[in-house]
């Protein structure tokens, strides 16, 4: 995997159902790491990638050794959340910031590596958003987003049937159990591209086309969405979905093919 992302590893490892952290086990078995020598004399680097995932056991157990290292001894925290990082951590470490790619960087590189058309690569490049694992994922269309796109469009079509069909609360019902089954981190990414898909609709809806780069796979037409998607909803649309990411994710989530979903077919009419 050379371009993996967090959800990745999640999945490698096999801890979907778990909170992805760096615990006081990781950060002994780093102590212990550093303990041992150099192999040919020169400088030990430690590389903690997801900085932000540390607890506070682990940082506090790392946090004498990240301020007085032994020598030769370089730390490299990477980290996409700096102001998760806590404060004793962040204070003893020079901050570097990296922008994300250009479009014009993804574009060329993907038509180097993967041989694509031009107009494909800008396209990937533009629903990217200057991540290029993102952009590799979207070459061959095998982002986990297909899944979350069918679980999506699901679930507004079966709010938009409730508003006149009390029986299409049973779509929601199975709906929701079949998101209440998956793993922790599987439902925090859903959430998050929902809030992107309504993001893109209410875009489209306010004449903001260039902002606009999400093309569904299936049939559902995001131009016929958009309408719905307005300045009267879309803040109470985001606060169900930011609170369903939330430590009480599970049950949030059932709520939310009740609350959000039923919300919406109202507001659709």
């Amino acid at each position: 995997m050379e371009y993996g992302n967090l959800f990745d590893w999640y999945r490698i490892l096999g801890i979907d159902n778990k909170q992805g952290q760096i615990g006081v086990d990781e950060a002994s078995d780093i102590v212990k790491s550093l303990s041992l020598k150099s192999y040919e004399g020169g400088y030990k680097v430690m590389l903690i990638w997801m900085a932000e995932k540390m607890n506070t056991a682990a940082a506090n157990k790392l946090l004498k050794l990240i301020e007085e290292p032994p020598n030769k001894t370089v730390f490299i925290l990477i980290t996409e959340d700096e102001e998760r990082i806590i404060n004793t951590i962040k204070s003893r470490c020079q901050v570097l910031h990296f922008a994300p790619l250009s479009e014009d960087a993804i574009k060329k590189a993907l038509i180097q590596n993967y041989q694509i058309p031009e107009g494909d690569a800008t396209n990937i490049a533009v629903r990217s958003n200057g991540n290029y694992n993102k952009a590799c994922d979207l070459v061959y269309s095998d982002s986990e987003e297909t899944q979350f796109e069918e679980w999506f469009v699901f679930w507004i079509r079966s709010a938009f049937k409730a508003k006149g069909n009390k029986s299409a609360i049973h779509d929601l019902i199975s709906w929701s159990d079949t998101i209440s089954k998956t793993g922790r981190e599987t439902q925090k990414q859903f959430l998050k591209f929902c809030l992107e898909f309504f993001r893109q609709a209410l875009m489209l809806n306010y004449k903001a086309e260039r902002l606009v780069f999400m093309e569904p796979k299936s049939s559902f037409k995001l131009a016929k969405f958009a309408p719905f998607v307005h300045g009267n909803n879309i803040i109470d649309i985001s606060k169900e979905l930011l609170n369903g990411n939330s430590i009480h994710l599970e049950m949030k989530t059932i709520l939310l093919g009740y609350q959000t979903s039923t919300t919406l077919a109202v507001w659709a009419s």
